[in-house]
C-alpha cells in the first residue's frame, strides 16, 4: 500500500493528481463534503455558544468508508481540497471524522493548497505542507451556522403567514428585492415620446449622418421636441435654411489610448460567459471545473485552468513572463508593452492570496487542443485564454473625429463622430462584451474626410420618433454585476443564488431576464416590510465584510453570531405573534366590488395573485390582476339559452383562466360551462371501452383528448387518435402527431410501443367535426 495518502474532492482531480506524484501516493476523492448539519432543529444551539451537531452525508457514506480503509495502511495524511473557504472546511470536517475514529494515531496530518493542477504546483505544494487555517473554518462554521439559523426560523414563519413549503435565506432575500424592485420600476414607469433630427449628408462619395443639436441658436435637450408636429416644423426650417448643404464649422481630431480588462476573476468570467457565450453562472462554473481538474490532451492529463473561485486579478510573475514571450512570437514584439501590466484587486473583500483565471499552459493555444475539448469546454477555454492574453498586451490607439457642420448663419448645428482603430493592439485579440449594449462591442464609425468651411451636400433631414424605455429587467450577466457592487454574496456564491431563487419558483427566466412570480413578490414584500434590515443591502454587505474578518483572524465568530441572532429570533417571535396572514396575502386597492359593494383586494391563491372581494366567503367576486374592472362587470348574454339549473339566462364572464358561460343569477345560481364545447372525434375510449374520446382545452387554451365518462375514466392524450388499431401491440387506437425531425406520423400512443410511420392524409380530418361555441 502507498506509504501517502491524498485527499481531494473529485475523482477527475485524483486522477490527474495520482499521476503527478507517482507510487508512493494514493490519491483518493472525498466528492465534495463529507457532513453537515442535521436536517431539523437544534442543529445549531445559539445558547451553547451555536455548537454544531453533524452527521455525515448520506450519498457520501461509502467515499468516507474508503478513505478511513486507506488510512490504516498509509503513513501520513495530506488534505488536498480546494484552497478557499469551503475546501478548508471539507479538510477540517474529514479531519474530525477520522480523529474520531481514532484513525489519526501517531499520523502527521498536513494541509497542502496549490492554485492549479499541474506537476509543479502539486509537488511543490506535497513538498511544503502546511496545517488547516483555523481561521477559514470558523468563518465557514460561521456562515454555514447563520444559514441555517434563517433558514429554520424565518421558513416557517413564511409557511404560517402566506403559504406552505416557502423558504427564506440570508443572501438569497437580498437579490430576490433587487429583481422584485427592478420589476416594480419598470411597471411604475411612465413612457414618452421625444423626436430626434438628423442630417443624411454625402462627403467624398461616402454617406453618413449627423444628429440636431442646437436649434435656432438654442442647445437640444432629449425632450426639446415632443411631438410629430413640431418635429415636421423643425424639419422644414432647416431644409428652407440648409438650401441643400451644410457647411463644416469645426472639425476636431484626436488619438485616444484604451487599455485592456483585467484577468477573470469569477464574477466576471460568470458575466462575460453568460453575454457572448450564453452561458448560464451554474453552467460556467460547471465547465470551469472541469477545465481546472484535468483534460486528457492527448496521452497527457492537465490542469488547463487555474482555480476558478477568486476575488484576485494577480497574476504570477512566471505567468506573465510566459505570455510576454508568446505575445511577442504570435501578435509581434510592438505589442509587447515597456513593463507587464499590473493590476490592482477592487474587491475589499478578496480573500485568500488567490490568482486570477488564467490558462495554466498560456501555450496550449485554443485552437491546438480543440479536438481534446467538448464544445463547451472549448468555448470557455478559448474566452479565458484570450482575455488573458489580452491583458498584458500593449493598449489600442484609437482615431475619433467630432465634425460640427451648420446652416442659417450657424444658428443651426448638426455633430458627426466617428472612430477608427489606428492601432488594434490587444483588441486584435479580445474585447470585453457590455451589458444591454444595443451595438455591437466593436462597431466602429468610419466618417470621410472633411475641412473647416467647406459644404456638405445635404441629402434630406430625417425626424426619428422615440418613446423612453424602463431600464432593462436584470439578465444573469447584470444580476451577478450588482450583487458584486452591493457586496453581496462571494464568487462561489453566484450561481447558487441565481439556482435557488429559480428553484423556489420566487423568480423565472423569460428570454433570459428574470421576472419576480407573485409568490416571489408577496415573500419579498412580507420581508421587506417586517425584516426590513435583514434585507437591506448595506446590511447584508456589511455582515460579509464581518465574516470575511472572522477568515482573516481579525473577529471571533461567536460574538458575531450572537450579534446578529439575539435581535432576529425576538424579530421572528414578534412577528409571529403581530402580523395576521391577511396582512400579508392581500394588498387593499382603491375599488368597490361590482357585486355587493364591499371593498377589493389583491390577493394571493394557489395559482398566483388576483383580485377578489374581501367579503368572501358571502361573496366570491373574481377578476384577473390586469384585466379592467368595467370590462369584467360588463355581461353578455348568450342568445336563445338559459340556464339548465334555474332556467336564469345565461350570460358570457371572465374569470382567471379566461371566458366561459355562467348563470345570471350568480351568486344564488352557481351554474359554469366552458365556452367551446368539447367536440367529439367519434373514438370509442380504450381504457374503458364506454365512452368516446372528446377533443378539448384546457385552462391554459391547450388542446388535449379525453374520455368522455370522466371522471370515471381517466384516460386522457396530447394527440388527435384515430380508428386504427396498432400492427404491433395491438392497442384499439393510434394517434396523429407532429414531430420536429419525421414531420407528420401515426405513432402507438404506449408508452412501451415504439410502433410509428408516416402519415399520408392531412391530419385536419381526426380533428373531429367542428362545431361552434355556445
Amino acid at each position: 500500500m502507498s506509504k501517502n495518502l491524498v485527499i481531494v474532492e473529485s475523482p477527475a482531480k485524483a486522477k490527474t493528481i495520482e499521476k503527478y506524484l507517482g507510487k508512493d501516493f494514493h490519491v483518493l476523492a472525498s466528492y465534495g463534503h463529507v457532513r453537515d448539519l442535521i436536517p431539523k432543529e437544534g442543529a445549531v444551539d445559539p445558547d451553547n455558544n451555536f455548537a454544531m451537531k453533524y452527521e455525515v452525508i448520506d450519498r457520501n457514506q461509502k467515499h468516507v468508508q474508503n478513505i478511513s480503509k486507506a488510512l490504516k495502511s498509509a503513513d501520513a495524511l495530506y488534505l488536498a481540497t480546494d484552497p478557499d473557504r469551503e475546501g478548508e472546511a471539507i479538510s477540517w470536517h474529514l479531519y474530525e471524522l477520522l480523529k474520531e475514529k481514532n484513525l489519526l494515531k501517531n499520523k502527521p496530518v498536513h494541509r497542502v493548497v496549490f492554485h492549479e493542477i499541474t506537476k509543479k504546483a502539486v509537488t511543490e505544494a506535497i513538498a511544503n505542507p502546511a496545517e488547516l487555517a483555523i481561521n477559514l473554518i470558523n468563518a465557514q462554521q460561521a456562515r454555514r451556522a447563520l444559514d441555517y439559523l434563517v433558514g429554520f426560523k424565518l421558513s416557517p414563519l413564511l409557511w404560517k403567514k402566506i403559504r406552505r413549503g416557502l423558504s427564506a435565506g440570508r443572501v438569497q432575500s437580498p437579490a430576490l428585492r433587487m429583481i422584485v424592485e427592478r420589476e416594480l420600476e419598470i411597471e411604475a414607469f411612465k413612457t414618452r415620446e421625444y423626436w430626434t433630427i438628423d442630417a443624411a449628408l454625402t462627403a467624398e462619395e461616402q454617406a453618413f449622418k449627423a444628429k440636431l443639436t442646437h436649434f435656432d441658436g438654442e442647445k437640444l435637450s432629449q425632450f426639446s421636441i415632443t411631438n410629430g408636429e413640431l418635429a415636421e416644423k423643425t424639419k422644414q426650417t432647416l431644409l428652407d435654411a440648409a438650401d441643400g448643404q451644410l457647411v463644416v464649422s469645426k472639425l476636431e481630431k484626436k488619438q485616444q489610448n484604451r487599455n485592456p480588462a483585467p484577468p477573470f476573476i469569477t464574477s466576471t468570467l460568470q458575466q462575460e460567459a453568460s453575454r457572448k457565450l450564453g452561458f448560464t453562472t451554474k453552467r460556467t462554473m460547471m465547465v470551469a471545473q472541469q477545465l481546472y481538474e484535468g483534460i486528457d490532451i492527448g496521452g497527457e492529463t492537465a490542469g488547463l485552468i487555474t482555480y476558478m473561485r477568486t476575488d484576485s486579478v494577480n497574476l504570477s510573475v512566471e505567468a506573465v513572463q510566459e505570455m510576454r514571450t508568446l505575445i511577442a512570437e504570435n501578435y509581434g514584439a510592438d505589442n509587447v508593452p515597456k513593463e507587464p501590466r499590473l493590476f490592482k484587486t477592487k474587491s475589499k473583500n478578496a480573500q485568500e492570496a488567490h490568482e486570477a483565471i488564467r490558462p495554466t499552459y498560456p501555450r496550449y493555444l485554443p485552437n491546438q487542443i480543440k479536438a481534446h475539448l467538448s464544445a463547451e469546454q472549448f468555448k470557455l477555454y478559448d474566452l479565458i485564454w484570450k482575455r488573458t492574453i489580452a491583458c498584458q498586451m500593449a493598449h489600442a490607439v484609437l482615431n475619433l473625429v467630432a465634425v460640427d457642420l451648420t446652416c442659417g448663419d450657424g444658428k443651426h448645428v448638426f455633430r458627426a463622430t466617428g472612430s477608427s482603430i489606428a492601432k488594434p493592439g490587444f483588441m486584435a485579440v479580445y474585447l470585453e462584451g457590455k451589458d444591454d449594449s444595443k451595438e455591437s462591442d466593436d462597431k466602429e464609425s468610419f466618417l470621410p474626410n472633411m475641412e473647416e468651411g467647406r459644404p456638405v451636400k445635404l441629402n434630406d433631414i430625417i425626424a426619428g420618433q422615440h418613446f423612453t424605455e424602463p431600464p432593462p429587467r436584470y439578465g444573469e450577466a447584470s444580476l451577478v454585476k450588482s450583487l458584486e457592487e452591493h457586496g453581496i454574496g462571494r464568487p462561489s456564491t453566484y450561481a447558487s443564488i441565481i439556482s435557488t431563487l429559480q428553484n423556489r419558483e420566487y423568480v423565472t427566466l423569460d428570454n433570459k431576464r428574470f421576472r419576480p412570480t407573485d409568490v416571489g413578490r408577496i415573500v419579498n414584500k412580507f420581508l421587506t416590510d417586517h425584516f426590513t434590515k435583514y434585507v437591506d443591502y448595506d446590511f447584508t454587505a456589511n455582515l460579509e465584510d464581518e465574516l470575511d474578518a472572522v477568515s482573516r483572524g481579525e473577529l471571533d465568530w461567536i460574538p458575531l453570531m450572537s450579534k446578529f441572532w439575539k435581535p432576529f429570533s425576538s424579530l421572528i417571535i414578534e412577528k409571529e405573534e403581530q402580523v395576521q396572514r391577511k396582512d400579508v396575502t392581500q394588498e387593499a386597492i382603491d375599488e368597490q366590488c361590482p357585486l355587493c359593494g364591499s371593498p377589493l383586494s389583491i390577493r394571493l391563491g394557489r395559482n398566483g395573485r388576483f383580485i377578489g372581494c374581501t367579503n368572501y366567503p358571502e361573496c366570491s367576486y373574481t377578476r384577473n390582476l390586469n384585466d379592467d374592472a368595467a370590462a369584467s362587470t360588463a355581461t353578455e348574454t348568450v342568445e336563445g339559452r338559459v340556464c339548465p339549473s334555474c332556467e336564469s339566462p345565461l350570460v358570457f364572464k371572465v374569470g382567471r383562466y379566461g371566458k366561459f358561460i355562467g348563470c345570471s343569477a350568480y351568486p344564488k345560481c352557481k351554474h359554469i360551462e366552458p365556452l367551446e364545447k368539447p367536440q367529439d372525434t367519434h373514438v370509442d375510449c380504450p381504457q374503458c371501452k364506454k365512452g368516446s374520446i372528446l377533443k378539448r382545452k384546457s385552462r391554459n387554451d391547450k388542446v388535449f383528448y379525453s374520455c368522455s365518462a370522466y371522471p370515471k375514466c381517466s384516460y386522457a392524450l396530447w394527440d388527435a387518435p384515430i380508428h386504427e388499431s396498432c400492427p404491433e401491440c395491438h392497442w384499439p387506437i393510434l394517434v396523429v402527431k407532429q414531430t420536429k425531425s419525421r414531420g407528420v406520423e401515426k405513432a402507438c400512443p404506449q408508452k412501451d410501443c415504439k410502433y410509428a410511420t408516416p402519415y399520408e392524409g392531412d391530419p385536419a380530418d381526426v380533428q373531429g367535426p367542428k362545431e361552434s361555441a355556445a
